[in-house]
């Protein structure tokens, strides 16, 4: 029987263990959290429970394939749809406006600002739709061996959509729209791959298409860290060990192969092949020490903005606040210019709210809330220094009281704050990047780290910095490629 040891307990080395350990491969983990699930983990304090990351995403059927590809029965856990997608208000206005999937709904929210928005919208949507189905499996769904390869598979790609390749997510849309509110609304998709609308591809709008259309947004009966508590129960059916507490400092090699990866106790852990679902060029840079991947080259590499979070629990309920809610300013080229370099003031910063009690009443004592802010902010590269985290917290706090009508001071009765420097501590995170490297045409597809080692022949990525990007489902599709990596490599085994 093979051995696998993977590095890291994220969504995608839960899933690349479960699709291992179905085709007769032996698997152990070793986590340097104290618990799985990476940065889709969970935090409790006071009462209260949070989800630490990430709070909805798209694409659930990239989950019953995987379902389906390890012979499970059932998911573990349930989705539940999101009618309303999430609430957008500008600072300075008290206009809230409805993200709704159905577009009839949607359509009325925006009569006063954009004319004929449905007929815009639906064009707008097409366009998407056609381009996400034409290269889903062509281009997204698929490893790559070199940068040539992926450059003749990009050569199939219909040429119609070239232009996509040369204009931002913003100058798609005003291709389309007319109005500030909706331009910047439903630009909001590039702050989802932690990066700004100026500077994200237009073929990211295809996330417009997949959130108002294709799959919708969903999140968990329960809480997101109900994907792990399920996954985990999997595992330990499967007879997966996971090593909690356990750091990966160094590695022992031999003849173009590691023999066994080094915790930070000096222990050794030895396997046939290892799968690595740290950040792959933070791997490579940190524990590899590649010349390709010095501190200098990685600071030159595109991050993704840092999170600034908050976990606050409150002694009131929210009424009338609906369950994800971003909330904007009313300079938003100048912040979206200015904020990946640290170049403008975090005293009125834009951020997202997410009511989680309002989903999952269960995660605050009765007639309380717990509520989890996440702003997006500088990575460290710009901004070392974060010893002003509590000031930024209370710019926060006093601007969404502000717009809420509560005051938000007098009901916290929890709260805690994770900073950049907290975060890149937490999961090795590059410079506390929150979702690695950045999704510009230089770093997707053949372009982004290889899912499996330049010089080591038995060792594989998987997560957000490799193929095919971040993102839950993203995470997903990462396992079942380099499952298929490694099963051309070693084929399936017999237990």
């Amino acid at each position: 029987m093979k051995k696998a040891v993977i590095v890291g307990t994220g969504l995608g080395a839960m899933t690349t263990a479960l699709r291992l350990s179905s085709r007769g491969y032996a698997v152990e983990m070793v986590e340097k959290y104290h618990q799985p699930g990476g940065r889709l983990n969970q935090f409790k304090k006071d009462g209260f429970t949070f989800d630490l990351g990430p709070t909805f995403f798209s694409m659930t059927y990239e989950f019953e394939e995987f379902r389906k590809d390890v012979g499970m029965e059932k998911l573990p856990f349930t989705f539940r749809d999101l009618d309303v997608l999430y609430s957008v208000n500008f600072r300075g206005s008290d206009k809230r406006y409805m993200i709704y999937r159905d577009l009839d709904k949607l359509a009325a929210e925006f009569e006063a600002v954009e004319p004929n928005f449905r007929e815009k919208m639906d064009k707008f949507l097409a366009g998407a739709a056609s381009f996400f189905h034409d290269t889903e499996y062509l281009v997204l769904k698929r490893n790559y061996d070199s940068v040539f390869q992926y450059l003749m598979t990009l050569l199939r790609v219909p040429v119609k959509y070239s232009p996509k390749l040369l204009r931002s997510v913003w100058s798609e849309m005003e291709r389309h729209f007319e109005s500030r509110e909706v331009k910047e609304i439903f630009s909001l998709v590039a702050f989802f791959l932690g990066a700004t609308p100026f500077d994200t591809p237009a073929i990211y709008t295809i996330l417009s298409y997949t959130e108002l259309v294709h799959d919708g947004y969903h999140n968990v009966v329960g809480g997101m860290y109900k994907i792990v508590d399920g996954l985990k129960k999997e595992l330990d059916k499967a007879g997966v060990k996971m090593h909690f507490n356990t750091e990966v400092v160094d590695y022992i090699s031999e003849n173009g192969t590691i023999k066994a990866m080094v915790d930070q106790n000096g222990n050794t852990w030895e396997a046939d092949l290892f799968v690595v679902n740290a950040d792959a060029a933070w791997f490579r840079h940190k524990i590899f020490k590649r010349k390709k991947f010095t501190e200098p080259k990685m600071d030159k590499l595109k991050w993704t903005l840092a999170p600034f979070t908050m976990y606050l629990g409150l002694d009131t309920k929210l009424e009338g606040v609906p369950l994800h809610n971003y909330f904007l300013g009313d300079n938003f080229k100048e912040y979206s210019g200015k904020i990946f370099k640290n170049d403008i003031k975090l005293d009125q910063p834009y951020y997202y709210v997410n009511i989680v009690s309002k989903s999952d009443p269960e995660s605050a004592p009765e007639g309380c809330e717990s509520v989890f802010v996440l702003c997006p902010v500088p990575d460290m590269r710009f901004k070392p220094d974060w010893s002003d985290s509590e000031q930024i917290a209370e710019n926060i706090i006093k601007d969404l009281s502000g717009r809420i009508g509560v005051d938000l001071d007098k009901h916290i009765i929890s709260k805690t704050v994770m900073n950049p420097v907290e975060w890149r501590d937490a999961f090795n995170l590059y410079k506390g990047s929150g979702l690695g490297l950045g999704h510009d045409l230089d770093q997707i597809g053949g372009f982004r780290p290889k899912n499996f080692d330049e010089e080591f022949s038995n060792v594989f990525y998987v997560g957000a910095s490799t193929v095919p990007g971040t993102g839950l489902p993203m995470a997903v599709i990462s396992s079942k490629l380099v499952t298929e990596r490694i099963t051309k490599a070693y084929g399936p085994v017999h237990k």
